[in-house]
């Protein structure tokens, strides 16, 4: 079967950087004390726990041999508080850890998430919404645990090790050099292992977000695939995924399994050595008591335990850096769009607008438009025709500063005639003097009221309630429900297309716009309903700049200026008298429009 974009795999074969680390010490410092604090209990529950071999040792060498109840009565009593004193340190770990780590994933992931409201158009054009959420969700959850446990886990691990050091060689050194001879053996199997289980990990990570990514967007255009009966190919696609996610999966476990096997194996090596040299040892007359040789066994585990979880921690480690270094890659991406830094807020707008010498290009050596002049008088209409891909909406992505030109300059005039270009004032004080109404109208979850809000937070009912009346949206909304308070759906699933651009419309009317653009407003919506739109859209016109992106010729007819946009630029312009007359391309396109609905 064919690959597709969900079958290419994210990069994360880069290797460990301490850089990473540096950087996300950033987020670990605002927990330092609580983390400090987590770190002294985990160290004081481990090192009370290394009693528990001495205190067997005391019963069975001292105790036991000598009926001493009242000795074995006080060790029980010891024995029992010690585990009650790790369980108690352990908890207050555990629970103020969990708040750390939950706390650090929302400094990040609020972080990331402001910095991609900020990022252009041209950064999600180029990549799909669920390898975005993949980092978003997945990758923070993973680098929280090693950036809060992960640190504290590795430093309680080397100090467990010490202090295993110290209490075997107090113990016996010689059977504690017995425990240690195995070491080489298995830190030699950790190096094999570990590159492999790096990459297999890796691995599963993007099987993993390919997955995620093609469910995102097969549940975002469910309805089309099943416009399509396409269904059993979307499963054929995710079988496909989930199969490559489920076998990298179990491959990673298989190798990390090893680690654990080894361990085992090595712990059991070992145990079974002490107790052949200590039995060896008593035998002899040598100075080695059971109670010692008992107290090493349980010696044998922990000294081994530390040193596998240390390895694990070294693994996540590299494994999360990797994640790290796409979740701040994305915090890198640069904000192309932004505000220059002596950006002036923009001055209440007449209207006027100048495009001067423009030139734009989505890709590198291909123009959509060049060398581009056009005027656009305060209060005049404008008509933007053509065919698909000519550039027609671009000219509006760029007048809202979507995107940065390429070469020329946009200027717009205030009220005092002064002439502003869009490049040197703040992005907020231009958007909020334009009124946008897209062709996708999208559609909040929550209520009506609050969709039609969205653009001027501080309007009140009444406003709300105007605006939607004027572009004869309040008719359907009273028959709704609950009126304006109907919650509507993810995306407005609950209501008509046409219902959602009325709803888009009102919205825009309510932001009261110096200039007003509308890219297809009125193509989702039946003739009816759009002839009565059109009384609101007169009244929305009035005394104000319009651009109109239209493909319906008839909806267009009555502005000051038609534009004809072909081979990046402007090929034609007239009132659509002015072009009929011409006989020219735009006289072309209207008159076989005609044609095709008299048919």
């Amino acid at each position: 079967m064919a690959r597709n974009k969900f079958d290419v795999d994210e990069r994360l074969e880069s290797p460990f950087r301490w850089k990473h680390l540096k950087r996300a010490g950033s987020y670990i410092a605002r927990h330092k004390y609580k983390m400090l604090l987590a770190l002294l209990l985990s160290a004081a529950a481990s090192v009370a726990s290394l009693f528990i071999p001495k205190i067997t040792q005391w019963v069975l060498d001292e105790a036991v041999p000598n009926g001493d109840i009242a000795m074995i009565g006080r060790m029980a009593l010891l024995f029992v508080g010690v585990i009650a004193l790790g369980i108690l340190f352990t908890t207050i770990r555990s629970r103020m850890m969990a708040h750390v780590s939950q706390e650090i994933i929302h400094d990040i992931r609020s972080d990331l998430f402001a910095h991609l409201q900020r990022l252009p158009f041209s950064y999600y054009d180029s990549r799909p919404a669920g390898k975005i959420l993949v980092r978003v969700i997945n990758y923070v959850n993973s680098v929280s645990d090693i950036l809060s446990n992960g640190i504290i886990n590795m430093i309680l691990e080397i100090i467990n090790l010490v202090f295993i050091m110290v209490f075997m060689f107090s113990t016996n050194a010689t059977l504690a050099l017995v425990i240690v001879a195995g070491l080489p053996v298995f830190i030699g199997v950790i190096l094999l292992i570990k590159p492999r289980q790096r990459r297999a990990w890796q691995n599963q990570s993007n099987k993993n977000s390919n997955y995620n990514a093609y469910l995102a967007e097969s549940i975002d255009g469910v309805r089309v695939s099943q416009l399509f009966d396409r269904q059993e190919v979307n499963i054929s696609i995710m079988e496909r995924l989930a199969t490559a996610c489920r076998e990298a999966w179990l491959r990673a476990i298989r190798i990390s399994n090893t680690v654990w096997l080894s361990s085992e194996t090595m712990t059991q090596l070992v145990l079974t050595f002490l107790y052949i040299a200590g039995v060896y040892w008593m035998g002899g007359g040598a100075m080695v008591s059971f109670g010692v040789i008992m107290a090493m066994g349980q010696y044998v585990s922990r000294f081994w335990q530390p040193i596998t979880n240390l390895a694990n921690i070294y693994n996540s480690f590299v494994n999360n850096i990797a994640y790290l270094e796409r979740i701040f890659e994305t915090m890198d991406e640069p904000v192309v769009v932004e505000d220059a830094p002596d950006a002036e807020e923009l001055p209440p707008l007449s209207g006027e607008v100048d495009f001067r010498d423009v030139t734009f290009a989505y890709e590198e050596g291909t123009n959509v438009l060049e060398h581009m002049d056009l005027h656009v008088r305060a209060g005049e209409s404008i008509a933007l025709v053509g065919p698909t891909g000519a550039g027609k909406s671009t000219i509006i992505s760029l007048l809202c500063r979507f995107y940065n030109l390429n070469g020329g300059r946009i200027l717009l005039h205030d009220r005092e005639g002064r002439a502003h270009d869009i490049s040197r004032v703040t992005l907020h004080s231009l958007r909020s003097q334009l009124g946008i109404m897209l062709q996708d109208s999208f559609i909040f979850s929550g209520t009506l009221m609050d969709n039609i809000r969205y653009g001027r937070l501080d309007a009140t009912e009444a406003e709300v309630c105007e605006a939607a009346r004027r572009v004869r949206a309040d008719a359907f909304i009273r028959r709704m429900p609950q009126g304006y308070a109907t919650e509507v759906k993810e995306r407005g699933s609950n209501l008509s297309q046409g219902e959602r651009q009325l709803v888009a419309f009102a919205r825009t009317l309510l932001s009261n716009p110096a200039i007003l653009i509308l890219d297809e407003a009125t193509s989702s919506i039946d003739t009816q309903t759009e002839r009565l739109l059109q009384e609101g859209i007169r009244e929305m016109l009035k005394d104000r700049t319009s651009i109109i992106v239209a493909h319906r010729l008839s909806t267009i007819k009555n502005c000051d200026r038609i534009l004809y946009i072909s081979d990046k630029g402007i090929a034609e312009m007239g009132s659509h008298e002015e072009l009929m007359a011409r006989r020219g391309l735009y006289w072309q396109l209207y008159t076989a429009q005609v044609r095709e609905e008299v048919a």
